[in-house]
């Protein structure tokens, strides 16, 4: 019997089987003998949480992790087949699955599952080949399988049948979920514009330490969600988080605040433990460190460099054990420049650093987050669901958002209880960002009016280039390859219009 028999074979099978459960676990192991694997799995996309999740795998076992994330994320995203004959060597590949099954991936075939429309619904993956790595005909087979497959998971008994199965799944394993709550934290990040990745997949490397990290970013930029983020992807997850609001500690509170106090130090004073001790084995999250007064910094670092505190009015040393997440709006480097922030603090701080980018940075972003949002407070606020006309999502990508996110979470929020019917439409947006886009688009209009046809295209020319590297995370080889010229002839033409570079680094 031929391969294409076989897969002929395979799909016929697809066709009698009504129960979901089975049905994908008849296609993993038809599809594992057919490709001679070692294991075959199939994820399903949920969208609103940004994870694949299994139903079953050959081994019975459910997996959930960020869509984002590893090959058969990027397989997801990109909506294109992927074959890798060494995982290891591939800097995408996702080292969590493995470590948490205890299965070891050398090959890896991913293709992904469309529905009729050609969106992305799932993936499906075969792995460690037997003889080698995967070849081109196997690329086809599974490609073949994958679109006979994405109709009978379209259909609307199956969609039921895996909304029952899953419910099922989840509550008989709930404890085991509550073992492992808060794994998944990144999924609240919102966003899949490169910038956005590279936070998540930064938070997924740091996962297994215990390094201070240093989170930067306008207001409203989720610095915070970050850092919740990074405590509960780590081994501190089942101990405290606690956070602490820097710019609204006043200086008179900031030592029993933070270290404690004995009791009778003054009058009515009762003995208390300060944030250190509170977040004793897990997290300390400094928000705002940026606004601490340069005594308050001293105080910090002497904790952080002999790991230890004393309360107001004590004499006893207590040792603490605490990471130290960290946050502000403000360039760190330009305050020790100009005296106001400690350089010895600022190196304990970060020894990781991310920054979190404004949303005039990921425009590519607004639609989906604004989405998401609408979508929420439609549920949260019994409300019938809601949808942005074409024109409003424009207005939406064009606004700077000064606010970032907080900003337009709180304008959502607004549409989603003011707005008749269904369709949010631009006059419906709040006043002042209508005007903004407007005035805008005036001024822009008026001083193209003005110049030159050469100082027009100098402009132009101008434009695309820092477009191009903002799309590029100011990759300068990628951003020189979609623009069509050489690398060198990029960096000519960025001092020609002194356009500077801003690379995300850890």
């Amino acid at each position: 019997m031929s391969k294409l028999d076989e897969v002929m074979k395979i799909c016929q099978k697809i066709n009698n089987e009504r129960e979901l459960p089975a049905l994908l676990e008849l296609i993993a192991n038809e599809t594992k003998e057919l490709l001679e694997a070692d294991r075959s799995s199939i994820f399903l996309l949920d969208r609103e949480k940004h994870e694949l999740w299994s139903i079953i795998t050959l081994e019975g076992e459910q997996i959930r992790f960020d869509s984002r994330l590893g090959i058969t994320g990027d397989a997801t995203i990109s909506g294109q087949t992927i074959n890798v004959e060494d995982v290891y060597q591939d800097s995408r590949f996702y080292k969590k699955v493995d470590e948490s099954t205890g299965y070891q991936t050398r090959s890896l075939l991913v293709v992904p599952i469309k529905n009729h429309n050609g969106d992305v619904i799932g993936s499906f993956q075969a792995l460690n080949k037997k003889n080698g790595g995967f070849t081109a005909q196997d690329q086809k087979n599974l490609e073949l399988i994958a679109d006979h497959i994405a109709g009978a998971i379209e259909t609307t008994q199956l969609i039921e049948d895996s909304k029952d199965y899953q419910k099922r799944l989840l509550k008989e394993n709930n404890h085991l979920w509550k073992e492992v709550e808060g794994r998944f934290f990144t999924q609240n990040i919102l966003g899949t514009s490169p910038r956005i990745q590279h936070v998540v997949r930064l938070i997924e490397q740091i996962s297994d330490t215990s390094l201070n990290v240093l989170i930067t970013g306008e207001s409203g930029t989720g610095k915070e969600l970050v850092a919740k983020s990074i405590h509960y992807n780590s081994p501190r997850t089942r101990m405290p988080f606690v956070a602490i609001n820097c710019a609204a500690l006043p200086e008179s509170l900031l030592e029993s605040e933070l270290f404690g106090i004995e009791k009778g130090v003054a009058t009515g004073v009762e003995r208390r433990i300060g944030k250190f001790e509170e977040a004793s084995g897990g997290t300390l999250f400094l928000d705002e460190i940026g606004d601490l007064s340069l005594t308050a910094q001293a105080k910090i670092l002497r904790v952080l460099q002999e790991n230890s505190i004393e309360h107001v009015g004590g004499r006893k040393t207590i040792p603490i054990d605490v990471r130290i997440l960290s946050a502000t709006n403000k360039d760190l480097e330009r305050e020790i420049k100009k005296g106001n922030f400690r350089e010895d603090l600022f190196y304990r701080l970060k020894v990781i650093h991310i920054h979190m980018p404004s949303l005039r940075q990921i425009p590519e972003d607004i639609v989906l987050i604004a989405s998401y949002f609408m979508d929420k407070y439609c549920k949260t606020m019994e409300k019938e669901p809601k949808k942005f006309a074409p024109d409003t999502l424009e207005y939406l990508s064009s606004y700077s958002w000064p606010g970032n996110i907080r900003e337009l979470e709180n304008e959502v929020k607004r549409l989603a209880v003011l707005t008749p019917g269904r369709l949010v439409r631009e006059e419906n947006l709040s006043q002042h960002i209508r005007n903004t886009i407007e005035q805008t688009d005036k001024t822009t209009l008026n001083s193209t009016k003005s110049l030159s046809l050469k100082e027009n295209v100098q402009q132009l020319e101008k434009q695309l280039i820092s477009e191009t590297l903002e799309k590029c995370n100011h990759n300068q080889k990628q951003a020189a390859q979609l623009l069509g010229v050489s690398r060198q002839g990029l960096i000519n033409k960025m001092k020609r219009y002194k356009i500077t570079t801003n690379r995300i680094t850890p």
